[in-house]
Order: C-alpha cells, then sequence, then structure tokens
C-alpha cells in the first residue's frame, strides 16, 4: 500500500530543547511524514529554530504566529494548511515526546484500515501514564468521566490531543464553528466527529510526563473545558455530515 500524504501538526511555545529530537524521532518512524511547526512567537526562539529546520529539510514547515491565542486556534490554521496542500492525513501531536512518535505506524494503520478519525487512548488495555502525579490523574480522568458522561460518548480519552484525521473527516467538520481553544478543543473535534457520523477508533499509548519545560495545563483550562462540554450538549454545537 502506498504511504499516504502526511502531515504532522505540532503547536510550540518555548520548546526548543525539544524540537530538533522530536523531528528526528517522527522521521525516524515515519519517514515520509512531514511536519508542520505552528510558533506562538516563543521567547525561547523556537520560530527561528524551526526555520533553521525547514531550511534544511523539505519535510518541515513552519507557521508562525503573532503570540499566544491557544491550542485550538493553533490547531485550526494548521488543519487550513493541511487541506490546502492536500495532505490525506493530518495528525495532532505535541511537541514535548509525551505523544511519543514511536505510535505514529499504529495510527497510520488504523486510518488505512477505514477509521476517519484515531484517537491515541491512555485508559484502554495497552495504553497508560507515567510519572504523573495524584492531582493530574484525578484531574485527566475525571475530565474524561465528566465529558463522556454530559455528551453520551462511549469513547474512553476524550480529552487526548494525540489524533490522526483523514482529509474527508477534516472536511466534513464546520471548522469555522468550533468554539473551545483549550483543554475543551480535544473533546470538541471528537464530539462532532462523532455527530458526523465518523468512524472513531482508539489505539492504546503510552503516556510520559514531559521530557523538558513545564505543564500548561492551569485551572482556567479545566474550567473553560467544564463550561464548554456543557454547551456542546445543550447548545447548538455539532457538525455537518459528509
Amino acid at each position: 500500500m502506498a504511504s499516504p500524504r502526511t502531515l504532522i501538526i505540532v503547536p510550540t511555545y518555548d520548546e526548543r530543547e525539544n524540537l530538533p529530537p522530536l523531528v528526528a524521532a517522527i522521521h525516524e518512524h515515519l519517514p515520509y511524514a512531514h511536519v508542520l511547526v505552528v510558533d506562538d512567537n516563543s521567547p525561547d526562539g523556537t520560530g527561528a529554530l524551526a526555520d533553521e529546520l525547514a531550511a534544511a529539510d523539505e519535510r518541515v514547515h513552519v507557521l508562525h504566529r503573532e503570540g499566544k491565542q491557544g491550542l485550538g486556534t493553533a490547531y485550526i490554521a494548521g488543519f487550513r494548511f493541511a487541506l490546502a496542500k492536500g495532505y490525506e492525513l493530518i495528525f495532532e501531536m505535541d511537541a514535548d515526546f509525551s505523544h511519543q512518535p514511536k505510535y505514529l505506524p499504529a495510527f497510520v494503520k488504523a486510518a488505512q484500515d477505514g477509521a476517519d478519525l484515531v484517537l491515541g487512548c491512555r485508559y484502554i488495555a495497552g495504553g497508560g501514564t507515567e510519572d504523573w502525579g495524584l492531582w493530574r490523574r484525578f484531574v485527566s480522568k475525571g475530565g474524561n468521566l465528566y465529558a463522556r458522561a454530559i455528551l453520551g460518548l462511549r469513547f474512553h480519552d476524550l480529552t487526548g490531543g494525540y489524533k490522526c484525521f483523514r482529509r474527508s473527516t477534516l472536511e466534513a467538520l464546520d471548522l469555522d464553528a468550533v468554539r473551545s481553544t483549550g483543554y475543551a478543543f480535544q473533546i470538541e473535534l471528537t464530539y462532532r466527529a462523532h455527530k458526523a457520523g465518523m468512524r472513531i477508533v482508539e489505539v492504546p499509548i503510552v503516556f510520559p510526563d514531559r521530557r523538558v519545560g513545564q505543564s500548561k495545563m492551569s485551572g482556567s483550562i479545566v474550567r473553560e473545558a467544564m463550561l464548554n462540554v456543557l454547551r456542546m450538549r445543550f447548545g447548538k454545537g455539532g457538525a455537518k455530515r459528509a
């Protein structure tokens, strides 16, 4: 089977130490994949380093933004780039190695086997977390249970951000209508794909704590997620059917 045109979107903010080894690891496991770095004007020079990587490797691309505008808007910008450039499979991936590149081939296989959206899942057999504190485990599992209960979804990891979309899936979603920008963004995309009748498959991943830097999770992000889940369920949200 021919290798699909694949784009891996990596939003960055102060990820200078992680970015070069991450790009190398991605290409170790998926040599044909292209990487799009979406940098929010990182003070540590991540954007400039991304430009250097792009100059040295035609598989690397960079989008520069003026400042921190939220994870969701970074991915939306990446999705629009992917659709404009004709990519067939489009990934979301964190820059901090919590999303391990070794799982990329499993995502691609699931998509080639017919999945419209592939979710990396920490909470099914073969998945898990490493080096997480009690509070972080509570927030993650509690957030998933809350979202599953409110939205009536059966998927085990709604808050995870390691995903692979088929091009047709993104084309069916109304990206202009996505309201969430932070933690709830991942929940909303899966909810919209489900409402659009997409086939969603989970693959197990082990999610370690980030290698370098600090987590960007905050109390305000968690509160926004809880409110947005309610808006998704009882508001107008949804997606266009393909």
